[in-house]
């Protein structure tokens, strides 16, 4: 009922328009638009979201009932029998394999914004509109957005998306859609990577500043951070490296993520000093804050791991704490790590998460006075960066939450923990090496 009152509205509000002010309508092909160069001041434009939605074949079911009702008044509109699919430019692979839905998305994109480009004036805007967590997919935007010659001048991010919704919850979904505010680029300029790197950081940390005090997070965050890096990396033509080999947009967008990890991590442990955190341990941290218990497909799981020093193919399948499903990757917690023979023993307890999990297993098991025992033996007992792991774990899963339901059990009898400590412990490589 919502959905038809608020169409109801659309309809009153559409039939109050003035004759003399009322927008003119027509249908053609974004990469072929029927106006001349430098015709318009702005261009707002929603392109299709990569692999994300099948519009043709929504369309197909309001088509059939659209051409048997008004097909004999506009036959030109409805001459085929289902709605046209092969110059869609979607990143479908029910007729082409993975590679080639690609390259096509890409190569018909990039066509569509060098239209953008020719009939937008000199001084014009255009604001491209687009949402997707796939690497992949933001890589095809951009690179045909810097072909195009379109420069990004600046971009927000936006919440559109509703996470009630069932794909959201069982899904790293996203929640906001990106505006990019873009004008044609006006000369021609080479950079050298190393020489825009500290501006480009500069750009990226003061906009993940504004986005996290908006309360923007996860996969989210990660995402609104394209744009400001792509507004100093877009003000030239090439950027090159010092051999002169030229800087993909992979790459940009990997050093884009490096960034954002370093930021959330300092403000999720609210501390700048990470050194005492393994490696191991961020990446769960990062994973957690991104996609929670979500399973993400292998290539984004790789891209969020590298940058944090991550290797997910030497960690999964071996019982510990990532573990592959077909394209996919989850990261285990640790009632899923409790049914593990082996990492109960103690046998792969290797980083602070490791030990986190233990003695999370511990207490679900009721047994309390082992924990103690065992954070006095690994170091951890007194190292204050441990608990801060494990109070920044909890806070960023949701409510509800089983592994934040330990957590905050765990946490609740640190000070019983800490009464009557050793004041001397060893390390972790000491426990280990025992």
């Amino acid at each position: 009922m919502e959905i038809l009152k608020f169409g109801i509205k659309v309809l009153e509000n559409c039939s109050k328009i003035s004759s003399k002010n009322s927008p003119e309508i027509s249908q053609a092909s974004a990469t072929e638009l029927p106006f001349s160069d430098n015709y318009f001041d702005a261009i707002i434009t929603d392109p299709p979201y990569y692999d994300n939605v099948p519009y043709s074949y929504l369309s197909d079911f309001f088509y059939i009932w659209l051409k048997r009702c008004i097909g004999d008044l506009y036959p030109d509109l409805f001459s085929t029998p289902l709605t046209p699919k092969s110059r869609e430019i979607v990143a479908y692979t029910h007729s082409k394999s993975w590679e080639e839905a690609k390259q096509f998305f890409e190569k018909m994109i990039a066509k569509a914004f060098r239209e953008i480009y020719r009939v937008l004036r000199p001084d014009g805007i255009a604001v491209i509109v687009f949402a997707h967590k796939s690497t992949d997919a933001w890589e095809a935007i951009i690179n045909s957005l810097l072909n195009s010659g379109l420069v990004l001048t600046a971009s927000w991010p936006i919440h559109t998306e509703m996470r009630e919704r069932l794909r959201a919850q069982e899904s790293a979904a996203l929640a906001s859609s990106v505006y990019m505010v873009c004008r044609k680029r006006v000369k021609e300029r080479t950079a050298y990577f190393n020489e825009i790197k500290e501006e480009l950081e500069k750009r990226v940390r003061e906009k993940l500043e504004q986005f996290w005090e908006q309360g923007i997070s996860g996969a989210d965050f990660f995402v609104s951070a394209i744009g400001p890096a792509v507004e100093v990396f877009g003000r030239y033509s090439r950027v090159e490296k010092l051999s002169g080999e030229e800087v993909s947009v992979q790459e940009l967008l990997e050093y884009v993520r490096r960034i954002v990890s370093e930021y959330a991590l300092e403000r999720v442990l609210k501390s700048p000093n990470l050194g005492s955190v393994d490696n191991v341990t961020r990446f769960y941290l990062i994973w957690r804050w991104t996609f929670g218990n979500a399973k993400v497909h292998f290539d984004d799981a790789i891209k969020i791991s590298r940058p944090l020093g991550v290797e997910l193919t030497e960690i999964w399948d071996k019982g510990e704490l990532v573990k592959k499903e077909k394209e996919f990757v989850r990261v285990l917690g640790p009632l899923e790590r409790a049914k593990d023979p082996v990492f109960v023993r103690r046998r792969r307890i290797t980083s602070m998460i490791d030990a986190l999990h233990y003695v999370l297993i511990l207490w679900s098991r009721g047994e309390r006075d082992k924990i103690k025992e065992f954070l006095e033996e690994t170091g951890y007992l007194r190292n204050e960066m441990f608990w801060r792991t494990a109070q920044a774990i909890s806070e960023v899963l949701p409510e509800g939450d089983k592994e934040k339901q330990l957590i905050q059990g765990f946490l609740y009898g640190k000070e019983e923990y800490l009464k009557g400590a050793r004041a001397k412990e060893p390390s972790l490589l000491e426990f280990m090496e025992r």
